[in-house]
């Protein structure tokens, strides 16, 4: 049988213990097997309280049962709902249940969302946005995937992609029914000018400034700097909560120790990094190594020194601010505006805690600054933006190409509207396939 004609099930909900757990079944065999726990089928589409029972009639829990049959369903499949208690004993005992029904098997990760797509209900672009909003950490990764979900990208990928094949089937009607050899010019400048437009559309979404695919991942802000300067203080400070080991000793921190931060909706990853001095010692050399390679691929570094000291290490194209700690023993102000590297100098006590609202402002500034408008961006993943920029550069050469031959104009246009199906999941993309949908948790 093959894989995609049984059916799956698997724990939609969290981690158990739980006080109720979602547990889904896709597929043919799924009103079957709610026919056999629930010895009814519920209504289509109304939850119906039932006493689920294993094959030998022995209870197993009082539960919830929902019916969807295909093809209106999430899936597209016949698709069964099961909300039960979450203990961990009525799980596994459902689970054994249903392992032993002949035609089911546990899902795999991501199985029910691919299911999903494959059958026409979600394209690509959908349901990279339902993973995205399944993972996302801030109030603007929610945002940004939700409006991924609902189809931001997908329906104008949909729209270019249809207005390319109508350009590109008129220049081909002209080329095959043209008795002259050119295509007559009331089929070719209606299409010329769609396709001008086009360009102009997909262009505009590809230059509009920032990096709202970035937004997934967040920005990387490493603190950097020589030892005993007060950098797993600081860290402790921007997270609140005791993250990195305090001491007065040098050379503590001889690892990177990373904290997730939600800085007015921005995702941001902050590295605390060991001192970088000159050492003998093997293991603190292995942690100035990494401190030093991880500063180089950070967005953004935060040079910490004690107050008295004005010197900072570059980090390639890295912006770097200047961040004099222990303000408190020196009696500096607590902002300076002076032309370090990054362009900006701050002064704080990483103790007290003086100084950290303008470091901390400053920090968000940055992150709108990088991120750019995110709520009317239409590309939330590297993938999208490649694919978006290989079918504007076909545009551009079968423009380029008018004059040197219709059937050169057509094949760009092929080309583009391929690209574009590849965005939308629908040509040419089963290599990407398993990658994406590997990354969805079970259940999903």
């Amino acid at each position: 049988m093959h894989p995609h004609d049984q059916t799956i099930f698997a724990l939609s909900s969290g981690r158990l213990p739980s006080a109720i757990a979602i547990l889904r079944l896709s597929g043919a065999h799924a009103g079957p097997a709610l026919q056999m726990l629930a010895g009814k089928m519920p209504a289509s589409r109304m939850a119906s309280r039932a006493l689920l029972r294993d094959a030998s009639g022995e209870p197993i829990d009082d539960a919830v049962v929902l019916w969807f049959p295909g093809p209106a369903s999430a899936t597209g499949e016949d698709v069964a709902e099961l909300q039960v208690h979450g203990s961990r004993a009525v799980i596994a005992t459902l689970f054994a249940v249903l392992s032993a029904t002949p035609g089911l098997r546990p899902a795999e990760p991501g199985e029910f969302t691919r299911r999903a797509f494959e059958n026409g209900k979600i394209d690509l672009t959908e349901a990279e946005g339902l993973d995205d909003l399944i993972h996302a950490d801030t109030d603007r990764q929610r945002r940004q995937a939700l409006r991924q979900l609902n189809g931001l990208l997908g329906d104008k990928a949909r729209r270019w992609r249809e207005q390319i094949i109508e350009a590109s089937a008129l220049i081909e009607a002209g080329i095959d029914f043209s008795d002259e050899g050119d295509v007559p010019a009331e089929l070719m400048a209606p299409a010329l000018s769609r396709v001008e437009q086009l360009l102009v559309e997909i262009e505009a979404v590809l230059s509009a400034e920032g990096r709202a695919e970035r937004l997934r991942d967040g920005l990387t802000v490493v603190i950097a700097g020589p030892p005993n300067a007060g950098k797993s203080t600081l860290m402790n400070q921007l997270a609140r909560r005791e993250v990195a080991i305090v001491s007065p000793h040098a050379g503590t921190t001889r690892d990177l120790i990373e904290v997730q931060l939600d800085l007015d909706g921005y995702p941001v990853t902050v590295i605390d990094t060991a001192g970088i001095r000159e050492t003998e010692d093997p293991v603190e050399q292995e942690g100035v190594r990494r401190a030093r390679d991880r500063a180089g691929q950070a967005d953004l570094v935060l040079w910490l020194t004690e107050n008295d000291q004005a010197e900072t290490e570059r980090a390639g194209d890295v912006p770097v601010w200047l961040v004099r700690n222990k303000i408190d023993l020196g009696g500096a102000e607590p902002e300076i505006t002076s032309g370090s590297p990054g362009g900006r100098s701050f002064a704080i006590s990483a103790q007290s805690g003086t100084g950290m609202a303008a470091l901390l402002d400053a920090m968000v500034g940055f992150a709108r600054g990088f991120f750019g408008s995110t709520e009317s961006s239409f590309i939330t993943r590297e993938r999208q933006r490649q694919s978006l920029k290989e079918a504007a550069d076909a545009l551009r050469r079968s423009l380029g190409a008018v004059g040197l031959g219709e059937e050169l104009v057509a094949e760009e246009l092929r080309i583009a509207a391929l690209e574009l199906g590849r965005l939308l999941g629908r040509v040419d993309v089963e290599d990407l396939l398993d990658v994406i949908f590997r990354e969805f948790c079970i259940g999903k």
